[in-house]
């Protein structure tokens, strides 16, 4: 049985993939990989490598994506395929590095349950915020998640590497998805990595923001059935 592993963006949980671990827990080995307790990309991808014993398909949403980059630099006989779904090769700039900053200074003052209702507009589309079920699921996992885990986890952001120039190195099948609406990783940063992968697919779905597994769970789960058939 084919192993995915899954590895949700900041501040998210298991609940990020949900839908697509309900329709495809009968058909694939699933993992949702542990971001949490480390405050560095690299970090997070060895923990997940140091488990594996076989070979695996890695899906990353948001920060995810840059934990299943840094995977497959690091260990690139072990994946199969890979799915970047809302994400980016391109390491942060000085002024988002600066922004970053200052949400966790917010977060430290107390004002932790602050930080997501500043950041949903971000997050989700105008459409997707009316949906009250939907939005408390994110508010939801950014609680669990916690502010000690949001401050590792920015840093960890902070400190990544630009990934692009392994991209050139990577021959296993890419798929690459993000939301037409996604303004924290838009669609020219997808069609950016698009270009760099010897064998990438790219689909941009039509009104959906940054959260694409929960704003269109069902094109993420196609996207990753697709992924899976390439291998």
């Amino acid at each position: 049985m084919t192993k995915l592993i899954l590895v949700p963006g900041l501040l998210c949980t298991k609940r990020l993939f949900e839908k697509q671990i309900s329709a495809l827990h009968n058909h694939y080995e699933i993992e949702v990989a542990n971001t949490l307790g480390v405050n560095s990309i690299a970090e997070m991808a060895r923990g997940i490598i140091s488990k594996q014993k076989s070979n695996f398909v890695i899906c990353g949403l948001s920060m995810g994506g840059y934990v299943a980059q840094m995977v497959a630099h690091l260990a690139p006989e072990k994946v199969d395929a890979m799915g970047l779904f809302s994400t980016s090769g391109r390491a942060d700039t000085n002024e988002k590095k600066q922004q970053r900053e200052v949400l966790i200074e917010l977060s430290k003052l107390g004002k932790f349950k602050g930080v997501t209702p500043r950041l949903l507009p971000s997050l989700l589309s105008a459409e997707a915020l009316n949906k009250e079920a939907l939005v408390q699921d994110v508010m939801d996992m950014a609680a669990e998640v916690g502010q000690t885990n949001f401050t590792l986890q920015q840093k960890a952001i902070i400190g990544r590497p630009d990934f692009r120039p392994f991209a050139s190195a990577a021959k296993m099948p890419v798929e690459i998805l993000v939301g037409e609406l996604d303004q924290l990783t838009p669609p020219s940063l997808a069609k950016e990595l698009h270009g760099l992968f010897e064998k990438s697919n790219l689909t941009v779905l039509s009104g959906i923001g940054h959260l694409t597994s929960m704003e269109a769970p069902g094109e993420v789960t196609d996207t990753i059935i697709k992924l899976i058939s390439r291998v």
